[in-house]
């Protein structure tokens, strides 16, 4: 079984020495899973264990650690191969939805261009008449969006509100689907800071100070309870206390060790949830992108009407008639062009407003604790008796794999010969 990533990636962030606190603070896993996971990465990539003089582990890892499971691991390799393979693969299929509205406008306009040219054609006596059958005297200029500089021919005497980094056809696949879910690593955040303050309050809080990030946390008669709390106990391996006026404090032993002199930044004052953006394009390229979905359904809806009249199926056929075989497709394309965005605007601004409200109410949860009462002080002075750190460094380790007990004995005489 391949070593977890999160667990390599904490490692290379922490300097390549952890202890299961430091990979469970950085990482936001489990105090379990980090445990079990440094394990088998030491077991896997050569790390040593440190013991420390008072009993406590810490794992050294090499710093090539990720050649050796790549050499050791066909599945790494594997997955390294699809990471790139699966990037070109969803780039394709990103410009791949503006190369559809391409091709639809395209078939969709020459379609209707050869149809009028047989219908007129069918009838010499209006074939002068400008004012008979269909006009499509805008087409023509259409074609300019298919030129390299369409952009520029677009924006004169435009100012879009935002500059993009997508082209015209990442644009497209935006404009229909968006850039993906801003807090797709919501949860991963939300216990890499709940650690972080754990840590930075060496290892003892209380749940007032947890609160900022979490959701729902219940009523304010469920919230004296402190019911929200059991999770980040059971995550890593907390201890309830009760001060002698009844208060609830929690501490976590595991989150007082490292192996890091220097911890991660400072925690948020809450754990802010980004709202969902329309799209990442430009508003020039959402204009565009928007206009050719309109002028794709106009035209299927037009080419439509054109197809219904019998006398031009049967003279014209070929090219129009393949275009007429897959007539569903292309309405059924631009139909949904259009009703993807606007359904998605809708849903965005109905979800945005929730994402708000929990913000607001981690806000207020944060300003509650900043501005302490008395009974909030209390409490924390409490919590701070079972504050501690414990650093693990080479001066007080008692043993380490790094070589073997015969050596490390006779360092220890050679060290206390020359004190």
């Amino acid at each position: 079984m391949a070593p977890n990533p999160e667990i390599m990636q904490a490692v290379e962030q922490l300097g390549y020495r952890v202890t299961v606190g430091d990979v469970a603070a950085q990482s936001g896993l489990n105090v379990a899973e980090a445990n079990q996971g440094l394990l088998a990465l030491a077991s896997d990539a050569g790390g040593h264990l440190q013991v420390s003089d008072t009993g406590d582990i810490a794992y050294l890892f090499p710093k090539n650690f990720r050649v050796i499971l790549r050499n050791k691991y066909l599945q790494l390799r594997l997955q390294e191969w699809w990471k790139g393979v699966w990037g070109v693969l969803f780039y394709l299929i990103r410009i791949s939805f503006g190369i559809l509205l391409m091709v639809s406008i395209a078939l969709i306009v020459i379609a209707i261009i050869v149809i009028t040219v047989a219908m007129n054609s069918s009838n010499n006596d209006d074939r002068n008449d400008s004012g008979g059958g269909i006009n499509f005297f805008f087409f023509p200029d259409l074609f300019w969006f298919f030129s390299p500089n369409y952009d520029t021919h677009y924006q004169e005497g435009y100012e879009p509100n935002q500059k993009s980094e997508l082209n015209f056809l990442e644009a497209i696949f935006s404009f229909l689907f968006g850039d993906g879910n801003p807090n797709a690593k919501l949860e991963e955040r939300r216990w890499q800071e709940i650690a972080t303050v754990i840590s930075s309050n060496r290892g003892a809080v209380i749940a007032e100070q947890v609160s900022p990030y979490l959701d729902d946390i219940g009523e304010k008669y469920q919230q004296e309870y402190e019911d929200y709390m059991l999770p980040v106990l059971t995550r890593y391996n907390g201890q309830p206390a009760v001060s002698p006026e009844g208060q609830i404090i929690y501490y976590f032993p595991e989150l007082q060790i490292s192996a890091v002199k220097k911890r991660r930044k400072s925690a948020s004052v809450y754990l802010e949830e980004f709202p969902w953006q329309f799209s990442a394009a430009s508003s020039g390229q959402l204009f565009l992108a928007g206009g050719l979905g309109v002028l794709n359904f106009v035209g299927a809806l037009v080419l439509g009407a054109l197809l219904l009249d019998v006398t031009v199926a049967e003279q014209v056929g070929g090219f129009v008639g393949f275009v007429q075989a897959i007539y569903w497709l292309l309405l059924g394309y631009g139909t949904g062009f259009l009703a993807i965005p606007a359904i998605r605007y809708f849903w965005l601004k109905w979800r945005n407003t929730k994402i708000a409200a929990r913000n607001r109410e981690r806000i207020l949860r944060a300003r509650a604790i900043a501005s302490a009462d008395s009974i909030l002080e209390r409490k924390i002075n409490y919590a701070r008796q079972f504050a501690k750190e414990q650093f693990i460094g080479n001066e007080n380790l008692a043993y380490s794999t790094e070589s073997d007990l015969l050596e490390q004995e006779v360092e220890k005489y050679r060290e206390l010969e020359g004190e």
